[in-house]
């Protein structure tokens, strides 16, 4: 009778079992689609009530199953490496969207670009020589010179603008930095009082997850452990998140981070200015080499030439201008008095290294850009390839949760038909036992 009895409880631990199984395969396939779910996995424990004892003997065969823990399918090591890989990815991709944005508006190779600009001006000049004394020529110098100028203020002026951009974009991101770390901290002092009254905490630790992924992003956080299960966050070499602590987020003039303010903070203290300082030296050369030389010649009254560009040093390329509106001040001879001929506007044409310069400014930002997309390229790929092996462990397969709920449904139904079985005995063996027709 008791073994009768104690197989009633090994058949209903069986039902329990299977449809925790059924639950838990339920839910991964309701939550295949959520950002950051872990696919749970139940582990079963047999169950056995056989006491060590030096004068007993247990003479059951086990008392059936239990849920030993619903364990989320993580691999710690691989989440840390999945962080700092898209930190890594994060960096690159925010630098070369913006690094690509700028190369488009420079517009170089083409027909409207600074480059083309200064060849016209330059052959502006050439066709001066060759006709000083004509007004259709000056005009057109003038002309040439004045699209020259505009050209480089509009170039600095998209880079002034994409600085402004950039400078929005960082104070968002350092936002959105203290709102992670605030929701994290609260995630670590939930986590911890749930699981201390036995709940489980596996949806709050995905979210955490989520964030500390996110933190990663935004500025190559390092995530570390406790031994208690509360995450650690560092920013820099500096804790942004101690256990239910978060520290405020701002930017540090003297430390180096990673992620999208990393890249943010890159672009506005050493890219973009660079290359707005190079095209001030390029507007600062075509200046000084044009008004030097100009200087030498005389109009076409006889007097000396004075300056053709006016140009503010203290503002850079955007204070470029053209000094001269009457088409009779510009110095295309080198002789004074009534004397005319076209040798110093045949020496305007060639003056300066500003065209040679700007050829290089342009070549090594293209470069720059190219060197960024192939190193976003390859980290792109190493980073699929992380996550599809994050997918592998803590993703959800369909197909393998079906296999699992048939699995549990054929379990559940021979435990139920093991207790049908057991009433059937029980039964006979309580009602049928010693009874004799007559």
């Amino acid at each position: 009778m008791a073994g009768s009895f104690g197989s009633i409880g090994t058949a209903l631990s069986g039902l329990r079992y299977n449809q925790v199984l059924l639950d838990v395969a339920g839910n991964n396939i309701s939550n295949a689609d959520t950002e950051g779910y872990v696919r749970r996995r139940v582990v079963g424990s047999s169950v056995s009530s056989a006491v060590p004892a030096l004068w007993s003997r247990y003479d059951g065969h086990g008392e059936g199953v239990t849920v030993g823990e619903v364990r989320r399918m993580v691999d710690p090591l691989l989440d840390a490496r999945v962080r700092r890989e898209h930190g890594m990815l994060s960096y690159l991709q925010t630098t070369s969207t913006v690094l690509s944005r700028v190369e488009e508006g420079i517009g170089e190779p083409g027909a409207n670009g600074v480059h083309a600009a200064m060849l016209d001006f330059r052959n502006a000049w050439q066709d001066l020589a060759t006709n000083p004394g004509g007004a259709a020529a000056r005009q057109q110098v003038l002309g040439r010179a004045e699209t020259l100028a505009q050209a480089l203020r509009v170039q600095v002026s998209n880079i002034a603008g994409e600085e402004a951009d950039q400078q929005v974009h960082l104070t968002s991101l350092v936002s959105e930095v203290n709102t992670a770390a605030t929701d994290l901290a609260a995630l670590n002092r939930s986590i911890l009082v749930t699981e201390a009254n036995g709940t489980d905490a596996g949806t709050l630790r995905d979210r955490r997850d989520v964030l500390a992924l996110r933190l990663s992003e935004l500025t190559g956080a390092t995530t570390t452990v406790r031994p208690d299960g509360q995450f650690d966050v560092s920013v820099a070499g500096s804790p942004l998140v101690s256990g239910d602590t978060a520290s405020t987020f701002a930017i540090d003039p003297a430390a180096t981070y990673g992620g999208a303010v990393g890249a943010v903070r890159n672009l506005l203290t050493t890219t973009l200015p660079a290359y707005r300082a190079g095209l001030d030296a390029v507007a600062a050369d075509l200046a000084n080499a044009v008004n030097a030389q100009h200087a030498l010649g005389f109009d076409a009254s006889g007097n000396p030439g004075g300056a053709f560009f006016t140009f503010d040093p203290a503002v850079g390329a955007s204070s470029l201008q053209v000094a001269i509106t009457d088409p009779d001040l510009v110095a295309a001879s080198s002789l004074g008095g009534t004397a005319r001929n076209g040798d110093n506007a045949d020496a305007l044409s060639r003056v300066g290294t500003y065209a040679d310069a700007y050829q290089k400014l342009v070549n090594g930002f293209g470069t720059q850009v190219a060197a960024v997309g192939r190193q976003t390229a390859n980290q792109a790929a190493l980073t699929g390839s992380l996550d599809d092996a994050w997918e592998q462990q803590a993703g959800v397969n369909l197909d393998e949760e079906t296999v699992t709920m048939l699995t549990a449904q054929r379990a559940y139904e021979a435990a139920a038909r093991l207790l049908t079985t057991l009433d059937e005995v029980l039964d006979t063996l309580i009602n049928r036992t010693g009874i004799v027709g007559r």
